[in-house]
């Protein structure tokens, strides 16, 4: 299939024969690449020798059971995905710009859950004309190439575009359930931790930066360093480590942005008021250029920028 550089072919491919291409790159099998595509397997075996022809090398190692991609396949698969993502971004914002108007907001869970989520009934109510999309991921997607609106993002300052816009900070604190406190040794005094479960994120200690999320740091900073708890409890997202405060599993070392509601209701109380500890990382909003002008987009954001001002004064930040 080799040819030499006078023999290659110049005409554009198929966006057909690269979309089974992308598809057998991605399951690296044919049949469900077939299935993915809704063609017969026969015909993305002709997509994908008709591809090699026109580009003139091949593209898979064909083995029994599966497939595997060559130098060169490897190498068009690079330029293949994020162009095609593009061109499905577009065609996404073609159709929605033809229909009604709608919001695609990028966060993490434990966010859109217990900040995001519980505030959306308030801006769906004067905006009953505007769809909203909420897409949970922890990966931090490329608004250049996908149909996303807007992102909500929580890292240190350093780590955020030029035109990303500062929500609210956080502090640590201790909170725990009202009957958890009436039941058990009473809780007045950070030593009082010891006759407590405390509960924290499982991963902090492991990622970049969370480490101010651990309860050892908290402990360290106000001289606690030899106290160890009743038990620990870890979990993997911050509702996870709420809920289980919540119920009354233990004393949870909160962000005060996601749990704010919470004192505010009384479902939570911060034990310990005047032992908050500063935290570098931020809460952050950082807009689409393609979606910044579209007036839904202005307004969501306009929504947005008033709810984190009430969060910052719930909290106690000062107002920016």
């Amino acid at each position: 299939m080799q040819h030499s550089e006078n023999h290659l072919r110049t005409r554009p491919i198929s966006v057909g024969q690269l979309r089974a291409f992308e598809a057998v790159a991605r399951h690296l099998n044919f049949r469900a690449a077939a299935d993915d595509l809704s063609l017969t397997q026969s015909a993305v075996s002709r997509q994908i020798q008709a591809l090699e022809d026109e580009v003139g090398v091949g593209l898979f190692l064909r083995h029994t059971r599966a497939v595997e991609l060559t130098s060169a396949g490897a190498q068009l698969l690079r330029a293949v995905s994020p162009s095609l993502e593009r061109m499905d971004s577009a065609v996404r914002l073609i159709r929605r710009s033809a229909g009604r108007k709608s919001v695609a907001i990028s966060t993490w869970a434990s966010f859109a859950s217990m900040w995001l989520i519980p505030r959306l009934e308030a801006f769906q109510s004067e905006h009953p004309d505007i769809d909203i999309r909420i897409d949970a991921t922890d990966v931090s997607v490329d608004l250049d190439t996908t149909d996303i609106d807007l992102a909500l993002r929580y890292t240190l300052p350093s780590s955020v575009p030029s035109n990303a816009v500062r929500l609210f900070g956080e502090q640590l604190t201790p909170v725990a359930s009202p009957w958890l406190l009436k039941s058990g040794h009473p809780l007045k005094r950070g030593e009082d931790l010891a006759h407590f479960a405390l509960i924290e994120a499982s991963d902090a200690n492991r990622t970049l930066h969370l480490e101010w999320l651990t309860w050892r740091r908290w402990l360290d900073e106000h001289d606690f360093k030899k106290l160890e708890p009743k038990r620990w409890l870890y979990f993997n997202y911050a509702h996870q480590i709420v809920q289980a405060a919540l119920t009354g599993q233990g004393v949870a070392l909160a962000r005060t942005p996601q749990v704010a509601d919470s004192l505010a209701s009384g479902d939570l109380v911060e034990v310990l008021p005047g032992m908050r500890l500063d935290s570098p990382l931020a809460y952050w909003l950082i807009v689409s250029p393609r979606s910044a002008a579209r007036p839904e987009t202005r307004a969501f954001c306009d929504w947005l920028m008033a709810q984190a001002a009430l969060t910052r004064q719930a909290t106690g930040e000062a107002l920016a």
